[in-house]
């Protein structure tokens, strides 16, 4: 059974943190230009909320702008008024029979994960049982013995999009976020299933059964798949990247793996080696760049560490670095998208501004 502490939520959204290490300060006027960024953010994703309180019409999206607003420096609550409430209000009014938070059939694992931390969020008990529902509804859609695998199985322990049978890594760390963000009992089994699935998206063979497993400590979309978009060569089809290594590593934080853990050293190790801002890395594309920046941001954070030596013994400070990036790549009309790559929607300004502001969000804190 799930125990439910409410109460706990938002102090759970995101892993504690140690006492903060010595490292280089934010300017104060990065600082102010990366808060400025954020406030034009917000005023973007408000002007394109639609009359019933969504943005663009998806539970997914109007769940990642309402997490921006009730995270921000702002301290944006519900008793600000219809730009919270209305998104709100459209987040409840998709919760389903089923426990899932979601428009459509589509993407329902995805969205729910994402709903259940934004009503995390707003600290209001209301909502308690629809996300117990939702917590339901995540753990039920967990693959196991109930859907006839066995833990040997390549699939064991995963969580797909909803629709589609097959899980991922991107999948599984939004549902542990979202089940970590309402205080999912740490002894629920959800966690180890789902470590038996992180481990075997990593590319690391102490701790990952599969054949195919390489030994650099970075992670791959799914057991021995990446996506074609990155045209990895043939022999380099399960090569780590940063995007589902920030992601994996998330995981492993979220479901309670340490920092000693060598499996969590391992993929840190590989994400400050390959660190670059110009690219995804482990690739030399620019698809899923901003779900990097995204992840990238929320995994920095709760590992715990500001700054960092990369492979070719260089010294950053990701929360500099970040805001630095971030705010020379926004828009006029304070949106963010990306212009070199439409994989994955992150072409659609609101998704993508959403997520900069979430990582903004991060980096400021």
């Amino acid at each position: 059974m799930l125990k439910r502490h409410f109460l706990a939520l938002v102090s759970s959204t995101m892993l504690a943190v140690p006492a903060a290490h010595a490292a280089e300060a934010m300017d104060p006027a990065l600082r102010e230009k990366a808060r400025r960024a954020v406030d034009a953010g917000l005023n973007y994703l408000r002007t394109q909320q639609a009359a019933d309180g969504s943005v663009a019409r998806s539970a997914g999206i109007t769940a990642l702008s309402l997490r921006a607003f009730l995270e921000s420096h702002r301290g944006y609550n519900e008793g600000d008024g219809a730009f919270i409430t209305k998104q709100v209000e459209y987040l409840l009014s998709k919760a389903r029979s089923d426990g899932a938070i979601s428009e459509s059939l589509q993407n329902l694992s995805y969205n729910t994960s994402v709903a259940m931390i934004a009503l995390a969020a707003t600290k209001n008990p209301k909502y308690a049982p629809v996300i117990s529902a939702a917590q339901k509804f995540l753990t039920s859609h967990q693959i196991d013995e109930a859907e006839g695998y066995q833990k040997d199985h390549r699939y064991y322990g995963g969580i797909g999009y909803g629709g589609d049978e097959r899980p991922d890594m991107s999948n599984v760390y939004l549902a542990l976020e979202g089940l970590k963000a309402t205080a999912t009992d740490p002894k629920d089994p959800v966690w180890q299933k789902a470590l038996v699935f992180v481990n075997r998206t990593q590319n690391r063979s102490e701790s990952n059964d599969q054949k195919w497993a390489g030994n650099d400590g970075g992670f791959v979309y799914m057991p021995g798949w990446n996506p074609p978009e990155f045209e990895f060569p043939a022999a380099s089809a399960t090569s780590s990247y940063g995007g589902m290594t920030a992601a994996g590593l998330l995981g492993l934080l979220f479901a309670g793996a340490d920092k000693n853990d060598p499996r969590v050293q391992a993929a840190y190790k590989w994400m400050t080696a390959n660190y670059t801002l110009e690219a995804n890395p482990g690739t030399n594309k620019k698809h899923g760049i901003f779900y990097f920046y995204n992840a990238f941001a929320k995994v920095m954070k709760a590992y715990g560490e500001d700054s960092f030596t990369d492979a070719k013994g260089q010294r950053h400070n990701w929360k500099i670095e970040l805001a630095q990036k971030l705010t020379s790549l926004q828009a006029a009309d304070g949106s963010w998208a990306n212009p070199d790559s439409k994989a994955w929607w992150e072409d659609r300004p609101q998704l993508v501004t959403a997520w900069s502001v979430i990582a903004l969000e991060h980096a400021l804190k």
